[in-house]
């Protein structure tokens, strides 16, 4: 928790056209809907020759780079990519592969966790991302959350939305927008997030006194 007691969730995504960039920004939505949290959109740094030329190395807009001092003072972490042949990005798995100290500090043992991605297609893989992304975040020792199908959206969809976490389905040319389920989903994974932080950090604070 910070200093100011507030709830802070991480929000780290990697995006080549804006459609997870949008997707953090819907979840970061979720998870201010909850009282005293606050949620934090950083950008995995692009890696590599794959470099998007949609957007630059170091971003004019959207969230700032994100860091490993980023970490320590999160009390949960929701991680999105693109879909890539059926797992993240190179760019999040590049940071994620940067976070072995954090691991033997147990920096994000015991804390929620959570992912999103988005693909072009209906069947481009989107629950095997969201799988793969949830493996080092297990190794971390965190919480994983889904979807609940008690967000009634998760039957209702014929675009994105899975039980693994929120996805979105952007078109053959990637430019459709989240449309109202995928928005309402994203909007649940924050707060469900938030909301388990929240009670975390109660339970944290009444074993301390």
């Amino acid at each position: 928790m910070t200093r100011d007691n507030k709830i802070r969730i991480l929000i780290v995504y990697d995006s080549n056209g804006g459609n997870t960039y949008r997707m953090a920004q819907q979840i970061g939505r979720g998870v201010e809907s909850q009282a005293g949290c606050t949620a934090v959109l950083r950008a995995a740094p692009k890696v590599g020759d794959r470099s998007a030329e949609r957007l630059p190395p170091v971003p004019d807009s959207g969230a700032p780079h994100v860091e490993l001092a980023d970490l320590p003072g999160c009390d949960g972490l929701i991680i999105g990519s693109p879909t890539h042949f059926g797992n993240m990005s190179a760019s999040l798995k590049h940071f994620l592969d940067q976070t072995t100290e954090h691991w033997f500090a147990g920096t994000l043992s015991g804390k929620p966790a959570a992912a999103f991605t988005s693909t072009g297609s209906m069947h481009g893989g989107q629950e095997a991302t969201l799988l793969s992304m949830m493996v080092p975040l297990l190794h971390h020792g965190m919480l994983i959350c889904g979807l609940p199908y008690s967000n009634p959206e998760l039957m209702q969809t014929t675009r994105g939305g899975t039980p693994y976490g929120a996805s979105h389905v952007s078109g053959e040319d990637g430019k459709a927008a989240l449309n109202e389920a995928e928005t309402r989903l994203c909007r649940a994974l924050g707060s469900r997030v938030a909301t388990l932080a929240g009670q975390l950090a109660v339970e944290r604070r009444r074993e301390a006194s």
